[in-house]
């Protein structure tokens, strides 16, 4: 097992994009220190993230929707961050501002931040392309990920938009002489790229560094599968079940849920694992490896498919005609652990779990999750989800960010699941009560993680919910205020974190 794992800790889910800032979206800045002030005042060591990767307005600004599994989101770049490494005057911050109505609007912050950095690009761009800094930046990055994406970002505007696979045949199909000589014609779109990556991952080094002074660990979130318009699936075709123009034989989804009666159909390729296993796994290692730069553990998303995925036929328009198909398994694991012998990582092992799934988990001694929301359904004294089946290696949430607030999810009940709720634990919260009750039973927990989901802590209703499985649009715009943050608060959160022995 890994040393991260073997102290009983507790932290908060919340993502980037949900924190405090005057400019529209969470970002890099202050209201991010403050958040981590919150964190160490309360006695809480973790804090769990979201991908980091970019989103698109098209795509519905999924995290799990990204045109690159590698790249940063350049909407948490911080305008404040900018200002204070001389990059911008003060007097422009107010340029940038978008008052925080407790949502994102991606659509103005896209329009708002894009304007912010090219205004930084045409200031300083010159200058910095020729730092030292900037250019280790680039050579450490270019062949793995980096020179792909910005080709891949030049090679979409030039098409205004468009899809890889709609791309002239040369782009599409990558021939060398054509993307050389269109990476000279647009050198300073791509260069911009590079600029701008740039700037999101030295600011990020520097959140990392604070949460190491802090004692904070971060947990990110590793979407198991590129979509398919993305630098990663167009730059690397011949790992993916794609024809020979590019679309998907087969797509990703998973067969029906809790979330869903008719499955859910993600659409992302599914990967040609034979293709993967020849090259020894590299293209996979560089990208948990790349992710490892980035936070201390990586919970992977749907680790199920791991040990076998849902393949959907093309052109199916559910995920109810799919089909279970052989993961790579322990031969994927085994190759990760070579490189790195303590794995840290967090298996997302819900939805449908077959004991494969439970027996390759264990094999490499990964935690798993148990989710209190699932635990008080109709098989609760078998549930891994009920409290007395947590397992030390595991880890302890309220809710995730596809769940409801707990609150929401204890309001919206017809009543089966509070009886149960009120036998099992002998208690009867008060009205709007239920969030509290769960982050205490999280933390009497025996796993050694408790993770909550910030929308609990601050004991909101449905308005908290950051994401609805299978719904289009809508999500990921949640946001709080940095007044949702009492002195009250954050001392109930000491109080409980020291009570059950989860302050390392």
């Amino acid at each position: 097992m890994n040393e991260l794992f073997a102290t009983r800790r507790s932290g908060v889910l919340l993502h980037v994009s949900s924190l405090p800032s005057a400019y529209g979206i969470g970002d890099m800045g202050s209201g991010l220190v403050r958040f981590l002030d919150f964190l160490e005042a309360s006695g809480l060591t973790l804090w769990q993230i979201l991908p980091l990767t970019p989103v698109s307005s098209f795509l519905e600004n999924s995290p799990y929707s990204s045109n690159s599994l590698f790249a940063g989101n350049t909407l948490f770049i911080s305008p404040e961050r900018l200002a204070a490494d001389g990059y911008l005057r003060l007097s422009e911050l107010s340029d940038f501002a978008l008052p925080n109505t407790g949502k994102v609007d991606y659509p103005r912050c896209e329009v708002l931040r894009q304007s912010l950095l090219d205004r930084v690009y045409l200031r300083w761009g010159r200058e910095l392309l020729a730092d030292s800094a900037f250019q280790a930046f680039v050579q450490r990055h270019a062949s793995a990920w980096l020179d792909d994406f910005a080709l891949f970002c030049a090679l979409k505007k030039k098409h205004g938009g468009q899809q890889w696979t709609r791309w002239a045949a040369p782009y599409r199909q990558r021939d060398a002489a054509a993307l050389s000589a269109f990476a000279e014609e647009e050198r300073d779109t791509i260069q911009q790229v590079l600029f701008e990556q740039y700037l999101f991952f030295s600011q990020w080094e520097r959140v990392r560094e604070e949460c190491r002074r802090r004692g904070i660990l971060l947990i990110g979130d590793a979407p198991f599968y590129p979509t398919h318009d993305s630098a990663d699936v167009w730059a690397h075709q011949e790992l993916f079940q794609l024809d020979e123009r590019g679309e998907s034989r087969q797509l990703a989804g998973v067969p029906p849920d809790y979330f869903s009666e008719t499955g859910q159909l993600w659409g992302n390729p599914v990967y040609a694992w034979p293709a993967h296993a020849a090259e020894d796994y590299a293209w996979c290692l560089h990208r948990v490896e790349h992710s490892l730069r980035e936070v201390d553990i990586l919970r992977i998303d749907h680790f199920r498919a791991l040990a076998g995925y849902w393949a959907v036929p093309h052109g199916e328009k559910t995920a109810l005609n799919g089909h279970w198909e052989p993961g790579p398994g322990e031969a994927f694991l085994s190759a990760v652990q070579q490189r790195i012998p303590q794995l840290p990582f967090i298996a997302e092992d819900l939805g449908e779990i077959t004991p494969d799934v439970i027996a390759l988990r264990k094999a490499f001694a990964l935690p798993g999750m148990h989710v209190l929301q699932f635990g008080f359904d109709e098989d609760l004294p078998k549930s891994p989800h009920a409290l007395h089946n947590h397992e030390q290696n595991g880890v302890s949430y309220t809710g995730t960010h596809d769940n409801t607030t707990s609150r929401h999810w204890w309001e919206s009940d017809g009543g089966a699941r509070k009886s149960r709720f009120r036998r099992y634990t002998g208690l009867a919260p008060a009205a709007g009560g239920i969030a509290e009750a769960l982050i205490r039973i999280a933390c009497m927990s025996p796993a050694r993680f408790a993770l909550f989901p910030m929308q609990d802590i601050l004991n909101l209703s449905a308005a908290g919910r950051m994401n609805v499985p299978s719904r289009a649009r809508g999500n990921w715009a949640w946001r709080m205020r940095s007044k949702d943050v009492s002195g009250q608060i954050t001392e109930k959160m000491r109080q409980l974190v020291t009570l059950y022995g989860r302050l390392p």
